[in-house]
C-alpha cells in the first residue's frame, strides 16, 4: 500500500471511508435561530439515534486482510521505504552493498460479497512495492478466524481485487447499492481495520459524490467522506442506510498521514461490474484516444475566451492512435465528449475509459478560436505497464523511468558498463514529448550513473546521442557496436554528438570504463 505524505501529494492509498443516508437535510431556509424556524432542522423520523442495530448486521461481513512478502531492499544507504507502509520496519546504514531479500507484511480491509467467500479490496492492499512479491494473503473474519485466501484477480487502473477463501459453512456477505442515488449530506459509515484494529466503525456523511482528484487516471471519479479513516481501511466498504456498499474505501487528502475528514470511496457503479468482471475472469477492455491533456485553467480560460471548469486542453497527441486520425490536434481544447461534458468531475480520461473500444464518438472542441466536431472511433487501453513505456518524462525521478528497468532498451547492457548510460531508442511519440523535431533519429538518455565520465560531463536524462565516432546510432546495438569498435582498436574514450533540450548539438568525448 502506498502512502503519501504532505498537502500537495497527500493522497493516502490504504484510507477508506463509507458513509449512511438517513434522511432529508434540513432546508436553507432555518439560518435564523428563533423556535418556529429551529423546528425545521429536526431530521425526519426514521433518522437513526444509534448505528448500532445496522452495524451489528453488517460487520461479519467486513475482514481485515493481511499479506506477507519478500522485498528486496538495500543494504545500506537510507531508507527504500520512505513514505511507504514499510517506513520504520528496516534500519538504515552505511554502506552501497547488495541488494538484500527480507520478509514484510501489509495490512489492509475488505468484504465478503457472496456466500461461498468471495473478497473485494483494493488491489494495492495485495500487491507488493516494487520489486516485491507477495507469498501468502491471509483472511481474517470479526471472530478471529482465520482463512487463506487466492487472488482471483486484481485491476490496477480501478485499484480493484478479487480474493477468494473457501470456507465449511456459508459465509456472511454483503452486496453492491446504487451509488448513483447517494446525495450530498447522506449518512455514511465505515468499517474496517486502521493502523490493524480490526473491526473498527466510523460514521461520517458524502461530503461529494463526483469528485476527481487531479490525478487524470481513467477513474479519477470518487465519493468523498467526512467519516474517520486512516491506514489500514482501504478496501473496506462503504455503507448507506440501507446496509449496502456504494464505495470502496480508497484514499485521503492528509498533510500528516492521518485522517482529517477528507477521504475517497471508489463508487459503487464504477467497482462492481469490475468485481464481476474479475470473478469471472473476463478481460477488461477500456477506451483509450492517446492525448495527453492538462485542466482548463482560469488563466488559459481567460486567454482563450471560454468559460471556466470546462473543457481541457490537448498538450500531445499520439502518432498512428484513434485522436490522431480523427484530427485532434495539440492545442485543441476538447468540450464534449459523446454527448457528455468535460469538467474536473467528469473529465476527458474518465468518459473515454468507460467507452467502449470500437465506438464511434463525436468529439466537440475549439481549435482557435472556432468550434468544430470530429468523430473518433474508440480504441483499446494499453496494459499499465505499456502506458508506462508510452511515456518519458525527462524530469522524473531516474529509478522512476520504465525504460530502465531490465531489458527495456532491448540491449546487452554495454552502453551501462561502458559508458554509464542507458538509452533507448528516439520515436516519434518520445521526441514530442522532448520537443525535438519529428524525424530525429538517435536515442534518448533515461538513465546516467552519476560515478561515470558522462555525469561528470554534465550527461543527463533526456539528452540526445546522435552519433558515436561519426556513426549515426538508432538503435542500442548501434551504440554498443561503436563501443565494442573502440575497444577492439584500443581506444579510450568514444566521440558522441550530444544534442540537449533547446541547444545545437555538440560533439563530446566520454571515458570508456
Amino acid at each position: 500500500m502506498r502512502y503519501a505524505y504532505g498537502v500537495t501529494s497527500a493522497l493516502l492509498l490504504g484510507g477508506a471511508a463509507l458513509s449512511l443516508a438517513t434522511g432529508l437535510p434540513a432546508g436553507a431556509q432555518v439560518a435564523q435561530n428563533d423556535a418556529s424556524q429551529m423546528s425545521n432542522v429536526v431530521p425526519r423520523a426514521g433518522a437513526p439515534a444509534s448505528f448500532a442495530d445496522l452495524t451489528q448486521q453488517l460487520q461479519p461481513a467486513v475482514v481485515n486482510i493481511s499479506t506477507r512478502q519478500k522485498v528486496q531492499v538495500a543494504s545500506g544507504g537510507g531508507n527504500p521505504f520512505a513514505g511507504t507502509p514499510f517506513e520504520g520496519l528496516f534500519g538504515g546504514g552505511g554502506g552501497n552493498g547488495a541488494p538484500q531479500t527480507r520478509e514484510a507484511q501489509s495490512l489492509g480491509s475488505g468484504f465478503v460479497i457472496s456466500s461461498d467467500g468471495y473478497v473485494v479490496t483494493n488491489n494495492h492492499v495485495v500487491t507488493a512495492e516494487g520489486k516485491g512479491q507477495v507469498e501468502s494473503i491471509t483472511v481474517t473474519m470479526p471472530d478471529g478466524t482465520e482463512y487463506p485466501a487466492k487472488l482471483v484477480g486484481k485491476d490496477a487502473p480501478s485499484d480493484l481485487a478479487v480474493l477468494k477463501i473457501t470456507a465449511t459453512k456459508p459465509m456472511p456477505f454483503v452486496k453492491f447499492g446504487d451509488s448513483r442515488s447517494a446525495r450530498v449530506g447522506d449518512w455514511v459509515i465505515a468499517i474496517g481495520n486502521p493502523f490493524g484494529l480490526g473491526g473498527t466503525v466510523t460514521s461520517g456523511i458524502v461530503s461529494a459524490v463526483t469528485r476527481s482528484t487531479g490525478s487524470g487516471s481513467a477513474y479519477d471519479r470518487y465519493i468523498q467522506t467526512d467519516a474517520s479513516i486512516n491506514r489500514g481501511n482501504s478496501g473496506g466498504p462503504m455503507f448507506d442506510m440501507k446496509g449496502q456498499v456504494i464505495g470502496i474505501n480508497n484514499a485521503i487528502f492528509s498533510p500528516t498521514g492521518g485522517s482529517v475528514g477528507i477521504g475517497f470511496a471508489i463508487p459503487a457503479e464504477t467497482a462492481a461490474p469490475i468485481v464481476e468482471k474479475l470473478i469471472k475472469g473476463v478481460s477488461i477492455d477500456r477506451g483509450y484516444l492517446g492525448v495527453q491533456i492538462q485542466p482548463v485553467t482560469e488563466d488559459v480560460a481567460d486567454s482563450l475566451g471560454l468559460s471556466h471548469n470546462r473543457g481541457e486542453l490537448v498538450q500531445s497527441v499520439q502518432p498512428a492512435q484513434p485522436a490522431a486520425a480523427a484530427g485532434i490536434q495539440p492545442g485543441d481544447v476538447v468540450l464534449k465528449v459523446d454527448g457528455k461534458d468535460v469538467s474536473p468531475d467528469q473529465t476527458l480520461s474518465y468518459i473515454v475509459a468507460n467507452t467502449a473500444p470500437g465506438k464511434r464518438i463525436p468529439i466537440e472542441l475549439i481549435r482557435q478560436g472556432k468550434r468544430m466536431t470530429l468523430t473518433a472511433t474508440v480504441g483499446k487501453r494499453p496494459s499499465e505497464e505499456e502506458m508506462a513505456k508510452q511515456s518519458f518524462n525527462p524530469n522524473a525521478p531516474q529509478q522512476d523511468d520504465p525504460y530502465s528497468q531490465g531489458d527495456a532498451a532491448k540491449g546487452e547492457g554495454l552502453a551501462e558498463k561502458a559508458l554509464g548510460l542507458s538509452v533507448l531508442p528516439l520515436n516519434a511519440q518520445i521526441a514530442g514529448q522532448l520537443g525535438v523535431p519529428a524525424g530525429t533519429r538517435g536515442l534518448v538518455i533515461a538513465q546516467v550513473d552519476q560515478s561515470s565520465d558522462a555525469a561528470s560531463r554534465g550527461f543527463t536524462r533526456g539528452d540526445l546521442i546522435l552519433s558515436a565516432n561519426y556513426r549515426d546510432v538508432v538503435t542500442v546495438a548501434d551504440l554498443e557496436a561503436a563501443i565494442r569498435s573502440a575497444k577492439t582498436d584500443g581506444r579510450a574514450a568514444l566521440l558522441l554528438r550530444v544534442q540537449k533540450r533547446g541547444q545545437p548539438a555538440v560533439y563530446m568525448p566520454v571515458r570508456l570504463r
